[in-house]
């Protein structure tokens, strides 16, 4: 996250940031504001405009993101067991 003297294009807000979750060449989940596209996420191949209010909100949003794809993959993990 940096704070930036003037907005990114495509954005309207003082911030540069990219949010990352995964591993070694498998995004998970993915919260940034590359230029010209502005704020979006990615959550796994999919991506969808991401509405910036205050960076408290974006971790807080990332995070429960994160804490979605967690807990599905401990779901299949115990389901996987199972079989």
């Amino acid at each position: 996250m940096l704070r930036v003297p003037k907005p990114v294009v495509g954005s309207t807000h003082l911030f540069k940031y990219a949010l990352f979750y995964g591993r070694p060449g498998e995004r998970l989940v993915l919260y940034d504001n590359e230029r010209l596209k502005g704020d979006h996420r990615h959550l796994g191949a999919e991506q969808e405009l991401y509405r910036f209010t205050t960076v408290e909100q974006l971790m807080r949003d990332f995070l429960a993101d994160v804490r979605k794809v967690r807990r599905r993959e401990r779901e299949r993990s115990a389901d996987k067991d199972r079989d």
